[in-house]
């Protein structure tokens, strides 16, 4: 997707649009770095926050930190994009590669176990990315995700701002990318668990905590399926989806009680298929 002022528009408000011009005129932008497609910045609000979006996905696939629940872009996100109109960064990909094919290939090897070995984050998606099988559970994925809303806003037990989740979408995609089911199928689960657990603290953002809880939800039963299935064996994915039906938060109740319906389906006609 180029980016014009037609493009931005269509992705925000009028008025965000407005406020998104204002905020690049009184160069709120601090900080913006582009490699290959994906631009990150950080804007400074009320506080500072960080902005990332890709030039060439369709509408630009934004995230920003704020707080902003309205619809489309915030306004944070249409200052980067039209900073990007006439002033796009330089791309540092290809100093990125360069540096990448002028360096020692042991050098390299120390530098990349030196950094996968303080980041535990990075070291799971390495395994997946080279497939090795996920040696966290869904209780410690769990715990790393329930961290981020304890760190989103320590000092009150409500959260006001979106958290970003990619962190662990990205890792159950490589693993999907894997053909690793089972693995990807415990991330969405401590995701739905976390989401589930967590959603009564949300008081901003909702439709942001929303997409990501159906997102995890959706995952979790199509992996869980295809686990099922490679098995060869029943699991407890149904009765958990059913439990939280019942235990997990009332407004959830529905997704919950569809995806065990699908997940139960799935596995009846793959069950029925064999006889």
């Amino acid at each position: 997707m180029s980016v014009t002022a037609d493009a931005v528009r269509e992705v925000c408000t009028d008025a965000v649009f407005e406020r998104g011009e204002g905020y690049l005129a009184e160069s709120r932008i601090s900080e913006i770095h582009r490699v290959d497609d994906t631009v990150t910045a950080v804007v400074v609000g009320s506080r500072q926050y960080d902005v990332h979006v890709d030039l060439a996905a369709d509408e630009f696939d934004p995230w920003c930190e704020c707080p902003y629940d309205g619809p489309g872009a915030c306004k944070h996100v249409v200052a980067v994009l039209l900073r990007c109109l006439d002033d796009v960064p330089p791309d540092e990909g290809d100093r990125l590669d360069a540096a990448l094919d002028a360096a020692d290939g042991d050098d390299l090897q120390v530098f990349l176990r030196d950094v996968v070995a303080t980041d535990a984050a990075l070291r799971e998606q390495f395994f997946a990315r080279f497939g090795e099988s996920s040696s966290r559970s869904v209780d410690e994925l769990r715990a790393a995700i329930d961290r981020r809303f304890e760190e989103t806003n320590p000092e009150y037990y409500v959260v006001f701002e979106p958290i970003d989740f990619s962190e662990w979408f990205n890792l159950a995609a490589e693993y999907r990318d894997q053909g690793q089911d089972a693995a990807a199928a415990v991330v969405y689960r401590a995701l739905v668990e976390s989401l589930d657990d967590n959603m009564e603290r949300v008081d901003g953002a909702y439709d942001h905590f929303s997409q990501a809880f159906a997102r995890a939800l959706d995952g979790y039963v199509e992996c869980a399926a295809t686990a099922d299935r490679e098995a060869d064996r029943a699991t407890d994915d149904v009765t958990f989806l059913e439990e939280r039906m019942e235990s997990g938060t009332p407004f959830l109740a529905d997704q919950f009680e569809r995806a065990a319906t699908e997940l139960q389906e799935e596995l009846t006609a793959e069950f029925d298929g064999r006889l």
